[in-house]
């Protein structure tokens, strides 16, 4: 049964699964009242709470407190109503790199009661067409040095109808900057309910068509009363700092949610390379970080040069399976935790983990406090211990697909199946196996191959193809593409770079073809559809 709403837009209510089609989502754990924001406990409450003179966000060269983000924020808010007609229940896109202003945005459009969704700089014209049509988005919130693809998307859509900009930088000289300015640091938040959807979360499956998971108020609250509290007891001295995208939820949860709950900082980098993270932490002291296997190990190097991270007191790894060498390697090295976890979008953040004092090579962990997972069969029995099979969970957070069929194959036996393989060993210990789908990971990027062969087959030189996912030591996966060249056209080095330059145009390039393979032909069955796995098969060989 869901709580009270103050929606007056009610796309999203209108839009979940029906109630039969959900997981089961036991509260026990965890109370929240029926009337709640989730950006006002981050900033207002924290203020009322005493923290604020604690510092909040670090980037762009300045601190900003608690009392600074909680006026920034009831600002914008006035200006998100006053001035654009912003009403309960609207979804506002928000394109920025991770900066503490996209922060800002995304507070202040939660306190008036919208919708957000959260994207990156790197998605083209294209791809942000299709979320604005799936989420019939008329309003987006853009930094200033990412407005072209966002004013060409807008010149195409039927559903969005402004783009206002704002200063990504530390100069607050942009459109909603200038007139959040002039406004009233006192905001009367909107009435929001626990069960109003605050955030939408983008994520492209196996098939590169997007997918809106739907989260709740009390769901952003949740996973860090949960994930945060337990697995990472984060105190007010910590400092975060991480490499994913605020538009993905795990760096929502771990650069934003987790430090604002608990009244602790986070230092925000636009450009989160390893080399950057080691400065930042050197520079910062930072304490908990977030990033994937691959950038652990580049960091591990960056200590062997000399660099000092000995103010970190845990890493969390996620976004791919953390490999036991690596692990090894960082304990042998560090002696601080290395906690490894899964997650996903429709889950909203990790809820298997290891812990502080309970981690190992190799395995995932135990599930997080309100949580409960099994390994299961294709007819979901569960399996004994020690056997692989299909991961299923639930808990506090779950999948609600907005307006989705895909939700009758997330959601089984009011269970989440993630789409991994899984076993589960006599100490109750998950192991990772495999994707159960054939989703690309790449550095802690989900890939759909689909999404690139369509993209390659936009290009005149391209006759056929198909893309895997290719194992690699540095990344995990890549991805590779198997093409038939159109006739008459040279398989050389130029024509690869013709080719990866196309992909990097027309959809994000991170999500190129590192490598290309020229083939006479692509192996089928005999109705024509691609066997994709002889093209893995003859990488193992």
């Amino acid at each position: 049964m869901l709580g009270p709403t103050s929606h007056t837009d009610h796309f999203t209510r209108n839009n979940l699964p029906p109630a039969e089609d959900w997981p089961e989502m036991p509260m026990e754990k965890f109370q929240y009242p029926e009337w709640l924001n989730a950006a006002v406990e981050l900033t207002d409450v924290m203020v009322n709470r005493g923290f604020g003179d604690n510092t909040a966000l670090i980037g762009n060269g300045r601190r900003r407190t608690y009392k600074e983000l909680t006026d920034w924020t009831n600002r914008i808010a006035h200006a998100l109503i006053e001035n654009y007609g912003v009403e309960p229940g609207n979804r506002i896109l928000i394109r920025s790199a991770n900066n503490p202003a996209m922060v800002a945005c995304w507070l202040a459009a939660t306190k008036v009661g919208a919708v957000v969704i959260n994207t990156m700089p790197m998605l083209r014209a294209g791809e942000l067409a299709q979320i604005i049509d799936k989420a019939e988005i008329s309003f987006a919130l853009c930094d200033t040095r990412l407005m072209e693809d966002m004013v060409a998307c807008a010149k195409e859509s039927r559903f969005l109808k402004h783009v206002v900009g704002f200063d990504g930088t530390a100069n607050h000289d942009a459109e909603l900057d200038r007139i959040a300015l002039n406004k009233s640091v006192r905001f009367e938040p909107v009435k929001t309910g626990r069960d109003d959807v605050a955030l939408l979360g983008f994520t492209s499956g196996t098939t590169g068509e997007p997918k809106a998971t739907m989260h709740f108020h009390r769901d952003l609250l949740m996973i860090a009363d949960a994930y945060a509290k337990e697995v990472l007891d984060v105190q007010p001295d910590d400092i975060f700092v991480g490499s994913p995208p605020l538009a993905f939820t795990f760096g929502l949860g771990g650069l934003a949610i987790f430090p604002l709950r608990f009244g602790a900082a986070a230092a925000l980098l636009e450009q989160a390379t390893p080399t950057k993270m080691v400065e930042i932490i050197e520079t910062y002291k930072a304490t908990i970080s977030f990033t994937a296997p691959t950038a652990y190990r580049t960091m591990l190097q960056a200590m062997n040069d000399g660099a000092d991270l000995s103010s970190l007191r845990v890493a969390v790894s996620a976004g791919e399976t953390l490999p036991a060498p690596i692990y090894e390697a960082w304990m042998a090295r560090t002696g601080k935790p290395l906690l490894d976890g899964i997650g996903s979008t429709e889950m909203l953040h990790i809820f298997i983990s290891n812990r502080l004092d309970d981690s190992g090579p190799g395995r995932t962990g135990k599930p997080v406090r309100g949580y409960e997972a099994i390994i299961v069969d294709d007819d979901m029995r569960e399996l004994p211990r020690g056997e692989t099979g299909k991961l299923a969970v639930r808990g506090p957070t779950g999948c609600r697909y907005m307006a989705d069929e895909r939700q009758k194959t997330y959601v089984r036996d009011a269970w989440n199946l993630t789409g991994d393989t899984f076993s589960q060993d006599e100490h109750g210990y998950f192991h990772f196996a495999a994707r159960s789908d054939d989703m690309i990971i790449s550095a802690g990027y989900n890939i759909a191959g689909p999404e690139v062969e369509a993209a390659l087959l936009l290009h005149p030189d391209v006759s056929e193809c198909a893309v895997i996912g290719a194992p690699d030591e540095a990344r995990g996966q890549i991805v590779q593409a198997h093409i038939m060249l159109c006739a008459g056209v040279a398989a050389d080095e130029l024509t690869v770079k013709r080719l990866q330059d196309h992909v990097k145009q027309v959809i994000a390039p991170y999500k190129y073809p590192r490598s290309i393979k020229f083939v006479e032909a692509l192996p089928k069955t005999a109705t024509g559809k691609i066997q994709r796995f002889q093209l893995r098969k003859a990488n193992q060989h």
